[in-house]
């Protein structure tokens, strides 16, 4: 057993760091050289992108909730964690002649995508530029409760200031009829005052004349 982790454990822990450290520095240079190329798989992008964007979205949505996770936030941690899962992605993508999409899929082949995580997101960056049309815009949320009940408030507030003011004028109407009444009746009465007046006036002068026949009638005295 001694034997076995002083002399065998570190030649295989060499071998494999070694090995690493290869495929890191070989995945380094596909990366150098990918970089080299990214202005020109951007002018393609943009050149076939009206071609591109239906076959696009097609094999997005037929892609599994990691792989859709991956192309809207490009977490390398993902790479590693789903990476037979993104380089079936990176092929369908090559199938259909995406830009950039060939040298991705070898070089993810080879090393790994984590080992290769600039040029895997180049290509979902621009992957992405056809999914946020497809997205769905959430409504707005509603307002805060305390603006409702204040807006209550307000209307009920309100509806009460009008109900007084229609009383108010209620009152007012009501005030003027009693007013004509009262002045009405004031009128009668002093109609009536005038022709008591105007009867007691001409009774006198209607009899005047009988005493004076009566007068008349009776004979004279010696």
């Amino acid at each position: 057993m001694g034997y076995w982790q002083t002399k065998v454990l570190p030649k295989i822990k060499k071998v494999f760091e070694n090995k690493n450290s290869g495929k890191k520095a070989a995945a380094a240079e596909a990366c150098k050289s990918f970089d080299e190329s990214k202005e020109d798989y951007s002018k393609q992008f943009e050149e076939k992108k009206d071609e591109l964007q239906v076959k696009v979205v097609e094999i997005y949505e037929g892609s599994s909730a990691e792989i859709k996770t991956l192309v809207k936030e490009r977490k390398e941690a993902g790479l590693k964690k789903y990476s037979a899962a993104v380089h079936k992605f990176l092929e369908q993508l090559e199938k259909i002649d995406f830009p950039g999409s060939k040298p991705v899929s070898e070089a993810s082949s080879k090393y790994g995508p984590a080992y290769v995580s600039g040029p895997v997101f180049f290509v979902f960056e621009k992957v992405s530029t056809f999914i946020v049309v497809e997205e769905k815009v959430e409504p707005p949320p509603p307002p805060p409760a305390t603006e409702t009940t204040a807006t209550k408030t307000e209307e009920e507030t309100s509806a009460a200031v009008k109900e007084r003011e229609i009383v108010v004028e209620e009152e007012k109407k009501e005030e003027v009829v009693e007013i004509k009444k009262d002045e009405e009746v004031v009128e009668v009465k002093k109609e009536e005052e005038v022709e008591k007046a105007t009867t007691t006036e001409t009774e006198p002068a209607s009899e005047a004349p009988k005493v004076e026949e009566a007068a008349a009638a009776e004979p004279t005295k010696p």
